[in-house]
């Protein structure tokens, strides 16, 4: 079945919307005080993350490729993957879909946010930091980690096993997020897509929370950068060695 370039940027928008909503709705709910998930641990942002990821791939993988990330879609138009006419509108919806996500969890915790005192918790709950203030293993960790994440998605979307079983593919990549965040998550908060970082900060600097601190605008170009070149990298790694 044939989808058209709506249809395509609706799933993009959709998708990267869920991806905020479960995503960065985990962090929320872990992090704000009087949650009832409050304090329960990085597995549970690990899992919020996972799901993100894998429930709308397989809702929508077969629309749009559900690429939920801009720098998929420039990394898989510069190996070949996909049109470079598309990248353009589909970064615009996937911007789009991590505002309103974002705005959504805002709104789901807005009894959370005017009592939580600590910025960090805050500003966590909408972006990436690294932990220790340090912006080469801010940018390195983000480098790796979106190279890795890119290579594992692609892989699973475009070798013979991940086209014949689509939704399987879903699922082991939602597995795959899990275990990257367990993993490489600790730096940094793994952003690994400009959307899910810059539209959240956006949000984080105009939206009117008590106690919120800085939106850290001096940092916010490496979870931008990194993950373009990660990406790219990543996706050009498995071109070359499995010649697709």
């Amino acid at each position: 079945m044939q989808f058209t370039l709506f249809e395509k940027l609706a799933a993009e928008f959709l998708g990267t919307m869920i991806l905020l909503i479960l995503g960065n709705g985990s962090v929320a709910n872990t992090n704000l005080k009087k949650t009832k998930g409050y304090a329960s641990g990085w597995l549970n942002i690990a899992l919020g993350y996972g799901l993100g990821v894998m429930v709308p791939v397989i809702m929508f993988g077969s629309v749009s490729g559900a690429h939920l990330n801009p720098a998929m879609s420039l990394g898989q138009a510069i190996s070949g993957f996909f049109p470079w006419s598309e990248v353009l509108p589909y970064a615009i919806a996937q911007m789009l879909g991590a505002f309103v996500g974002q705005l959504v969890v805002y709104i789901i915790y807005q009894p959370h946010y005017k009592i939580e005192t600590d910025p960090d918790l805050i500003f966590g709950s909408f972006c990436t930091f690294d932990a220790t203030g340090n912006k080469v293993n801010y940018f390195v960790t983000e480098f790796i980690a979106t190279a890795v994440m890119a290579f594992a998605s692609v892989a699973c979307m475009q070798l013979p096993w991940g086209k014949k079983y689509p939704a399987t593919a879903g699922i082991v990549l939602g597995l795959i997020i899990t275990s990257m965040v367990t993993s490489m998550g600790g730096s940094t908060g793994a952003a690994l897509n400009p959307a899910r970082d810059l539209m959240p900060r956006l949000l984080h600097q105009i939206l009117p929370i008590p106690n919120k601190g800085s939106s850290r605008w001096g940092d916010a170009w490496i979870p931008v950068v990194a993950p373009i070149l990660g990406a790219t990298f990543g996706i050009g790694i498995l071109k070359v060695c499995f010649f697709l």
